[in-house]
């Protein structure tokens, strides 16, 4: 089992706490990290794009010339692929590019980045972060003394006032055990865990089949 010291948010040691191996301590294989990364990805796209076929281009509703005897190609359609502001062969239709990617696969991933976090010696333990104002110097000044550069922070429950403070600190995220996935923790290069906030990050995997 991992320990990890626990410090304030002065980064003054406070204690210790132990991590569940079975969340923290899992071996990372990159080819799942970039399954569900990518799935997330995709499932972001909004898939709106789309260029007019012959059924929605206006004009062309009459022969521009007759069949024969003109000496011309044939044509039917002044709306029509081959004409200047005619319809788009195969053009991009309107789509969802989610995919499928199993919860069983999806909840080995998010423990892998954890895993990660902890093996490069980037996840940070704090009791909590009491500020005197929701005022983003109060909160930058603690960023400062945790040396937190881009960090996702993970509290155990929204906390609205600090949230307001770390809004305008570049690089700063706070989200809630629930709304942990690979993606935000892979896009920091720090993880930052409240103490509250642990024993929930490892309910949602203890007790359950990997």
């Amino acid at each position: 089992m991992a320990t990890v010291k626990v410090y304030d948010q002065n980064k003054v040691e406070s204690g210790e706490m132990t991590l569940a191996p079975e969340v923290f301590e899992v071996e990372v294989r990159p080819e799942i990290l970039h399954l569900v990364v990518r799935a997330q990805l995709a499932a972001r796209r909004a898939g709106t794009h789309k260029a007019k076929t012959r059924a929605y281009v206006s004009g062309g509703g009459v022969k521009p010339w007759k069949q024969k005897g003109t000496g011309r190609a044939r044509s039917g359609s002044n709306r029509s692929p081959v004409w200047r502001g005619g319809a788009i062969i195969f053009g991009p239709q309107p789509r969802s590019y989610e995919f499928k990617v199993n919860a069983k696969v999806r909840a080995l991933a998010l423990r892998m980045a954890l895993s990660s976090r902890l093996k490069n010696e980037n996840l940070l333990v704090v009791k909590g972060i009491e500020l005197p104002e929701a005022k983003t110097k109060h909160f930058a000044k603690v960023a400062g003394q945790l040396s937190l550069g881009k960090a996702l922070i993970v509290l155990p429950e929204d906390q609205v006032a600090l949230s307001r403070a770390a809004r305008n600190v570049p690089g700063i995220t706070l989200i809630t055990p629930n709304q942990l996935n690979v993606l935000d923790v892979l896009s920091h290069k720090q993880l930052v865990l409240f103490e509250g906030a642990v024993k929930p990050v490892t309910a949602r995997f203890v007790g359950k089949e990997a």
